[in-house]
């Protein structure tokens, strides 16, 4: 659900309110708050068991395969591009351990990769909103794993349009077979799906 304008940058008194609004809704209400180029985006339902375990099986399976330094990052801070008024927070950033020596939110164009779980509550903050979104703050590769479907997609190869920039790639594939993120390979196998 998106609860506030678009109107914000990063500077202006709408943008920081937002901000702010994100730090203290987040330790007093459940689910997770984001700002997009829509406004504050609530994914209003705590994750449910098959979105933590699927979570935890791509970690597990991309840290298996990537080289030492490369950690698939499961927690905080944000991502975060303050001139563009853009906050978000993926389920999964692959990112360099050197990169994540910072004080505040991660810049997200020191990110190699971001995995999202599909929220079974709102699902178009996935499909729609960070697809939008991530080519915008310059995240190379944007996987989607969807726990309704037992599908998902790999975005990839960012370019210039009327609208912004945009992925311009998209492989889908379905729960079984391999799927590949940036350089690394990982098997789809055995992740949950919703009931």
């Amino acid at each position: 659900m998106t609860i506030a304008p678009d109107s914000a940058r990063q500077g202006s008194p709408q943008y920081q309110a937002m901000r702010e609004a994100v730090v203290q809704m987040g330790d007093a209400l459940p689910g997770k708050f984001e700002i997009t180029k829509e406004g504050i985006v609530h994914d209003m339902m705590a994750p449910v068991g098959p979105h933590e375990l699927t979570a935890l099986r791509v970690r597990k399976r991309l840290e298996k395969v990537m080289p030492e330094e490369l950690v698939a990052h499961t927690g905080t801070p944000d991502v975060e591009d303050e001139p563009g008024g853009i906050m978000r927070h993926p389920d999964i950033m692959v990112i360099a351990e050197v990169d994540m020596e910072v004080q505040a939110s991660f810049d997200p164009r020191t990110l190699i990769a971001a995995v999202e779980i599909v929220s079974r509550s709102n699902p178009d903050n996935d499909w729609t909103g960070k697809t939008r979104d991530y080519p915008l703050l310059g995240i190379p590769i944007y996987a989607i794993f969807d726990p309704r479907t037992g599908t998902g997609a790999v975005l990839s190869d960012i370019h210039s349009t009327p609208e912004g920039p945009r992925y311009a790639t998209r492989k889908d594939f379905v729960y079984g077979e391999d799927v590949t993120i940036a350089d690394w390979t990982i098997s789809t196998e055995g992740l949950p799906r919703y009931q």
